[in-house]
């Protein structure tokens, strides 16, 4: 549910604002390496999925669990920070 440009959590707790997210240099190359990325500036390519119709995002803890089309991102929930990015895991056959 979007509020503002602001994301909702399902149960109405405070808001996920994607305008605030930001990561690590460490950050960065963890999210390339893990999506064999080659963009420069991971972040904007993370916000635009993060925020793409579908997207959806729990919140478990201290974590941002955001699913985004066959991606997982995990963003600090009092920080913005984007702490790792991977492909969902497919169920085992």
């Amino acid at each position: 549910m979007k509020n503002n440009d602001c994301y909702l959590h399902s149960d109405g707790r405070e808001p996920f604002c994607p305008e605030k997210i930001h990561t690590t240099q460490m950050g960065q190359e963890r999210i390339r390496r893990n999506l064999s990325l080659e963009t420069e500036d991971v972040v904007p390519w993370c916000v635009e999925r993060i925020t793409s119709p579908g997207a959806e995002a729990v919140r478990k803890g201290k974590n941002w669990y955001v699913t985004a089309g066959p991606y997982v991102f995990t963003v600090n929930a009092y920080s913005c920070t984007i702490i790792t990015a991977h492909m969902k895991k497919r169920p085992s056959d």
